[in-house]
């Protein structure tokens, strides 16, 4: 796979992984407690610990973003400069 490819599967993997990430969040923000109400249904869980659930899911998903998709695809665009 020569770096074209390579570079254009990261491009649109990182666009498709940003706009997940940002349908999750503003659902966690406007549909939180929708979101309460179905989990707590299915699991016994305070809305304090239902809160730092969320909120710790959000951050690992935005780090695995960024070191799985941003920072190859920006390395591969540095590499194609030279």
């Amino acid at each position: 796979m020569d770096f074209k490819k390579l570079t254009k599967f990261f491009m649109w993997n990182t666009i498709i992984n940003c706009v997940v990430l940002i349908v999750a969040v503003l659902g966690g923000v406007l549909f939180m407690d929708f979101c309460y109400g179905v989990h707590s249904k299915f699991f016994v869980m305070e809305r304090s610990v239902f809160n730092i659930v969320m909120y710790a899911f959000l951050g690992v998903y935005k780090i695995i973003w960024l070191v799985f998709n941003l920072i190859p695809y920006i390395s591969l665009l540095i590499m194609q400069r030279k």
